[in-house]
């Protein structure tokens, strides 16, 4: 695709939006600064967090740029399969809330692999953070990287540009203003997304001669809603295939293992507005994933219409971004092109704070313990804006010398270790009997299976969650059984024995 072909139209009012969007988020941070004096400020906002701040930017921080781009383009292209794994998320909250959230909100942690010290021991912690600490490091370039390349298609601003005032900015309102700052931009960007999308498709259905009518007709008639493909083929979108994604790989992994949405649970003033912001997240999560793919087949409609409309492009991801530079009047387009910049900004801030937060807390904190709350906030913000250097380094990098097809392998082998770390976590919640040693067999046996998945079959991606969760606890609960062990410390630590409230 054609920069200039896209970029012509954006004009100087979208540019003033989008300045003065980046301006307000920078703004933020240095508002929220003068608020963290300690690291509880810094990682958990002081637990002073409302619930539907929380619940916003679980969702902020889980939609990225790429899945607002991609989500479209998906209904555009092909059907509406994706939103059960939208649905999974909302069917999997009163899980989370009933069974999990006690553990991480009543003992006193700030990051969900103490639980898995208490649980276990200290290697099985370190093992948990390091895991997502370099999971998180190999995403921080790629999902700068992908928004950046096709807001650069449409801005006409130079790719490494787009790069470094992500990295820059959201490395600055990050490390001064800690989580309090990436919550309330995740607030600010949920908002502005979920508004461009309406915009987008009140343009589309305006644009139409038989107005919303039209676009349903038409939709049914190219099977664009349809929501299973009832077949087999495990390497397929098949019904089964999504179902078990949806639980496993798009629910339970993140909303159970991963630091960046669980430190959300712990900025909360108590348990009951926790739950409610699980509770709000899941229910965007189904409005929102109806609403995008409702926009993604109104495209298809609408370009179907005005094919004189439709320029080449490279990937089917850039049918929206087309659409908000060439049909959305000034100003709108330039404050949704501001909230994608602000959707990517958000995965990179959130990256970086939760590593800092993870390597502070499980590895210096741990580790060092006597020194003073100062000397630990400065660590973390330190850390911060190197981590952020980092990620706009690695983007840039990869922009320039085209290996993003190894990178997304990359990011497949090591997203892998998701579905290890929910079965440690459903090991130390849900059994009595497994202790370390059993699980260190089961995260073996679930990262060698996962392995062979990946590099051995073709079995869709979404499988792997499911498979790793599996692997993980029967083996785990099966060594238990052969090599029986005294397990100590299980109290307030499983679901026998459930930690109580704190007050």
């Amino acid at each position: 695709m054609s920069i200039t072909a896209i970029a012509g139209s954006f004009g100087l009012v979208n540019y003033v939006v989008l300045g003065a969007y980046l301006t307000v988020l920078v703004a933020m941070g240095f508002y929220f600064a003068k608020r963290g004096t300690s690291t509880d400020d810094f990682f958990l906002a002081g637990r002073r967090i409302p619930w539907w701040a929380a619940g916003l930017s679980i969702f902020g921080t889980q939609l990225s740029a790429i899945t607002y781009l991609a989500m479209p383009a998906r209904a555009y292209a092909t059907d509406w399969t994706l939103l059960i794994l939208n649905i999974g998320i909302f069917a999997i909250a009163p899980f989370v809330i009933y069974l999990y959230l006690p553990f991480f909100r009543r003992l006193n942690i700030t990051t969900a692999y103490e639980y898995l010290e208490k649980r276990f021991n200290v290697s099985i912690r370190l093992f948990g953070s390091l895991s997502f600490v370099t999971f998180q490091l190999g995403r921080m370039g790629i999902v700068v990287l992908l928004p950046a390349l096709a807001l650069s298609a449409v801005t006409g601003l130079n790719v490494y540009l787009c790069i470094a005032m992500m990295g820059i900015l959201s490395t600055v309102y990050t490390a001064l203003g800690g989580i309090e700052a990436v919550i309330w931009t995740d607030v600010l960007q949920a908002v502005v997304l979920i508004g461009g999308a309406f915009v987008a498709l009140g343009i589309i259905v305006g644009n139409l001669d038989g107005g919303f009518s039209e676009l349903v007709s038409v939709a049914i008639e190219n099977r664009k809603f349809n929501l299973v493909h009832l077949n087999w083929d495990w390497t397929s979108d098949a019904l089964i295939v999504v179902i078990l994604g949806a639980i496993f790989t798009n629910s339970l992994v993140p909303y159970t293992t991963d630091q960046a949405v669980i430190q959300r649970y712990l900025t909360t003033p108590d348990e009951r507005q926790a739950a409610k912001a699980i509770w709000l997240n899941g229910f965007l999560a189904i409005f929102a994933g109806v609403l995008f793919l409702l926009v993604g087949t109104g495209l298809f409609v609408f370009y179907k219409a005005n094919p004189h409309r439709l320029v080449p492009l490279e990937k089917t991801d850039q049918i929206f971004a087309l659409f908000i530079a060439r049909q959305m009047p000034p100003g709108l387009a330039g404050l949704v092109i501001a909230g994608i910049f602000a959707a990517a900004m958000s995965s990179l801030d959130s990256s970086m704070h939760s590593i800092s937060t993870a390597v502070t807390t499980d590895f210096v904190r741990r580790f060092i313990p006597h020194l003073s709350e100062s000397k630990y906030l400065l660590f973390a913000r330190c850390l911060t804006i190197a981590l952020g250097i980092s990620g706009t380094a690695t983007a840039m990098l990869l922009a320039s010398i085209e290996i993003k097809y190894l990178w997304d392998f990359f990011l497949g082998i090591m997203g892998l270790l998701g579905g290890t770390l929910a079965g440690l976590f459903m090991l130390g919640i849900f059994t009595q009997r497994v202790g370390a040693a059993h699980a260190w067999i089961g995260a073996v046996a679930s990262i060698g299976m996962l392995l062979y998945v990946k590099l051995a079959t073709d079995l869709n991606s979404l499988l792997y969650g499911a498979i790793g969760v599996i692997t993980c606890f029967s083996v785990a609960c099966l060594s238990s059984m052969i090599i029986p062990t005294k397990v100590e410390r299980l109290t307030g630590l499983n679901i026998y024995n459930v930690p109580r409230p704190t007050h």
